[in-house]
């Protein structure tokens, strides 16, 4: 299928590492608190700055001007069977007319129904029903949005006994059908398969490098609950080993690729963020390096 023609945007996103923007942190990353290191770009999420003015757009209007941004909305419920949430998406589209980022992506979930709203990002069945109903309502945003978007893989909890694709054919699938491309979350992937029993290197290893326009790491935390522990995506923590060693492997397999350090609750001290950040930039560097070896 024909990829959706893309708007003009300010700048793309460089294949280095990136963190969530923080209210917290804008004056670090705009260097206007010491040396602070800046990243090479950030990420918000939209739904933090739909209002027409105030002091958000303030500081996000400056941080466009210094680096590239994504956005990574939480609001369009694009697994919907009612469709995408228009009022989500028209106040998308402006902001995007407005800052033209670089990305824009959102979940493979839904989180509306009739007139009820749920504030997480609920599961979808991976169904050949599912499938052509997401297809249709990423179709139309994309549309709407006048460029192609990135879909994030999720993370699990149960998975529906009607399933009769796995989560690599169901994302590539997607894709082939929309055009749109793929924010692969190496954290979900964990928690996941940590979740479901399934194997997380096989998971990460289904994906094809040439669809993936972005990558999350995070930290998630665990829950023992004596014949199991779960795996909670809470974003609260620093990335774990296990989510080091895929992205590593990945990155091995596929080249650079924009990396965001994805940390949203417990927000630590800037410089934390940016170490960890620090540590993506050296797997990306190290993945450069034998790229253009290679070349």
């Amino acid at each position: 299928m024909e990829r959706v023609p893309a708007s003009p945007i300010a700048r793309p996103l460089p294949p280095r590492a990136g963190i969530g923007l923080k209210p917290c942190h804008y004056g670090e990353v705009l260097g206007e608190r010491g040396d602070a290191l800046q990243p090479h770009w950030v990420e918000v999420h939209p739904q933090n700055y739909f209002a027409d003015g105030g002091p958000a757009h303030h500081w996000l209007d400056a941080v466009a001007e210094a680096l590239p941004l994504s956005f990574h909305s939480t609001g369009l419920s694009l697994g919907s069977a009612e469709g995408p949430c228009l009022v989500e998406l028209e106040a998308l589209v402006r902001l995007v007319e407005r800052y033209q980022p670089a990305q824009v992506s959102d979940h493979l979930s839904w989180s509306i129904t009739g007139a009820e709203r749920f504030p997480d990002l609920l599961p979808m069945p991976y169904t050949e029903e599912a499938l052509q109903r997401l297809c249709a309502n990423v179709a139309m945003v994309q549309d709407r949005l006048r460029r192609p978007i990135l879909i994030e893989n999720p993370s699990r909890y149960l998975a529906f006994a009607s399933d009769t694709l796995d989560e690599a054919g169901f994302l590539h699938r997607l894709c082939h059908h929309t055009g749109c491309g793929l924010l692969l979350d190496i954290n979900n992937i964990v928690v996941s398969a940590g979740n479901l029993g399934l194997d997380p290197a096989a998971m990460v290893d289904a994906i094809n490098p040439a669809l993936v326009g972005e990558v999350h790491l995070a930290g998630h935390s665990r829950e023992d609950h004596g014949a199991f522990v779960l795996a909670i995506d809470d974003h609260g923590s620093p990335v774990s080993p296990a989510t080091w060693e895929l992205f590593a492997s990945f990155i091995k397999r596929a080249g650079p690729v924009p990396t965001l350090i994805e940390w949203d609750t417990d927000v630590p001290e800037y410089g934390v963020l940016m170490g960890e950040a620090a540590l993506a930039g050296s797997i990306l560097a190290d993945a450069d390096k034998r790229h253009a070896h290679a070349a």
